[in-house]
């Protein structure tokens, strides 16, 4: 089966990375927000949107 060494590199980095905070994904997220907010970047937050309901399409048929 083909690798991509790319792609093995990537998954390791991940993986030392979550090992860092025992896996713990709110630690994680913590670690994000914290680096988010060191940056200096403006934060741009976007209420949520609504969810756009479509109709179904009725057919009706005729007896025949």
């Amino acid at each position: 089966m083909w690798r991509d060494q790319i792609i093995e590199e990537l998954h390791k980095v991940r993986e030392d990375y979550a090992r860092q905070f025992n896996f713990d994904i709110n630690a994680i997220c913590k670690d994000f927000q914290e680096k988010q907010a060191q940056s200096g970047r403006e934060i741009v937050s976007f209420p949520p949107r609504k969810p756009v309901l479509q109709r179904e399409k009725c057919v009706v048929r005729s007896a025949a």
